[in-house]
């Protein structure tokens, strides 16, 4: 979907330390970040990514989830994974 809406997926991992992996070698523009990982959660990962590549955080819980946290994390947004285009995306890293 995204790339059909203009972006380009280099890479994909299946936990918080692959994804810290592929962010190093791939040096990416734009993360999207799931929070529920196997290993760290995703607001670790985001953490440890600051001053890279635009961290936009994704869910399948809503929002309101996890309100107190994303006031204070490093990632530039969250969309909920229902909500999840191109535009949406967009709107976090242009």
């Amino acid at each position: 979907m995204l790339e059909a809406e203009g972006f380009e997926i280099v890479g994909e991992a299946v936990n918080g330390a692959g994804a810290l992996e592929q962010a190093a070698a791939l040096q990416p523009d734009v993360v999207l970040l799931d929070i529920q990982l196997p290993d760290f959660d995703g607001f670790a990962v985001a953490e440890r990514l600051a001053g890279g590549p635009v961290v936009v955080l994704i869910s399948t819980r809503a929002e309101s989830a996890y309100r107190r946290r994303l006031e204070t994390t490093t990632a530039r947004g969250f969309i909920a994974k229902a909500d999840l285009t191109g535009p949406a995306l967009a709107a976090f890293v242009l």
